[in-house]
């Protein structure tokens, strides 16, 4: 008799599927999102856009109003641009067209999860280099393992999630020098930085930068990403993406996001970057807890209490973290993201509680 469940390959039944239980509160400061709502002036010229098309008509098939959007917003060219249905359907088909058996792929750890996981799932080889014991890049063993083993593909979250560090352009050139492979450079919280590595694109042909519209622009719920990288390794990539895969709402919403950014998006991105060092200082103040130099809008926190207690103490009073002490390195660290002035208030108010 046969049995469905061993059709699934071996090492996707041993996964652990990436997922975030069901949690709610008030104060939700567990997903690194933009704390603040796209301003109503975006969110009614979306909809006056959107009004006027028909709705039973596909979207455009390669989303070209949108796509010379984006190459004047980041200053590479059209060609060497890719949208996708938020940044991880193009971490997605870049694994998909570059990783199967036999291939490797390089991550720092601790890091986004789901790269190891889509890795594995195309049953490729995944390997890790640890940050270094100041939860920094450890750029020396990074080039160590790229002249070693020599990964089809290695993935920098830069700001990385959950630490927040940042790759200089120096480490990441001499990274892109050693490298026989694609290094993808995943810049979802860069606007917090108020850094980015696409300058290099345009001398390291090897380099891909993927960014996403999920954090800083204020569209976690539409759900838009993009892909920067050399034009001819862009066309490959493209390949392993689905047809029509941005809707009309999501193109439209990101096309004025980036039309009105100077206005309505910069000023909160500025507002964010601000209450994060100031959260930052409260932190330090409050004995038992040593948040993490970030910048990203969330820091890691290292508690002398068990941050499983700290995430349950917090959800008793309607604020939600994120607990992050199963990943490497992390064992004594929660993870939280900048919210608002008053979130952040509150969120001082009852660690102070909580360590009084």
């Amino acid at each position: 008799m046969s049995v469905p469940l061993e059709t699934i390959k071996p090492k996707v039944r041993e996964l652990r599927a990436y997922s975030l239980k069901p949690y709610r509160a008030s104060i939700k400061l567990n997903q690194n999102e933009n704390p603040f709502d796209l301003p109503r002036a975006v969110k009614e010229e979306v909809m006056r856009r959107i009004s006027e098309r028909a709705w039973s008509r596909y979207p455009e098939f390669i989303p070209a109003s949108l796509l010379k959007r984006l190459s004047d917003f980041s200053g590479w060219p059209y060609e060497g641009l890719l949208a996708g249905n938020g940044s991880n359907e193009l971490i997605q088909a870049l694994l998909l067209v570059t990783l199967g058996q036999g291939k490797r792929v390089l991550v720092c750890e601790p890091t986004f999860s789901l790269y190891r996981q889509i890795a594995t799932v195309l049953e490729a080889d995944v390997s890790g280099v640890r940050l270094t014991a100041e939860l920094g890049f450890d750029v020396s063993g990074l080039r160590r393992a790229i002249r070693e083993q020599q990964p089809e593909v290695t993935i920098i979250c830069s700001p990385n999630n959950p630490t927040g560090c940042v790759i200089s352009d120096e480490d990441l050139s001499m990274l892109l020098s050693e490298s026989r492979g694609l290094i993808a450079v995943d810049e979802a919280y860069h606007e917090f930085a108020q850094h980015s590595v696409v300058g290099l694109l345009g001398e390291f042909k090897n380099l891909v930068v993927l960014r996403t519209f999920s954090k800083a622009m204020a569209l976690a719920g539409l759900r838009v990403g993009y892909l920067l990288g050399d034009p001819e390794i862009v066309q490959q990539i493209a390949k392993a993406v689905l047809p029509y895969n941005l809707n009309v709402v999501s193109q439209t919403a990101a096309t004025v996001a980036i039309e009105m950014y100077a206005t309505e998006l910069r000023p909160l991105i500025e507002e964010i970057i601000g209450e994060r060092e100031r959260l930052f200082i409260a932190l330090q103040k409050i004995e038992g807890l040593d948040p993490v130099v970030s910048r990203a809008n969330f820091m890691v926190v290292r508690s002398t209490c068990d941050p499983k207690r700290v995430f349950s103490e917090l959800l008793d009073r309607d604020i939600l973290i994120r607990d992050v002490s199963s990943y490497p390195m992390l064992e004594s660290y929660f993870r939280v993201s900048v919210g608002t002035p008053q979130e952040n208030d509150l969120l001082i108010g009852a660690l102070r509680q909580i360590f009084s």
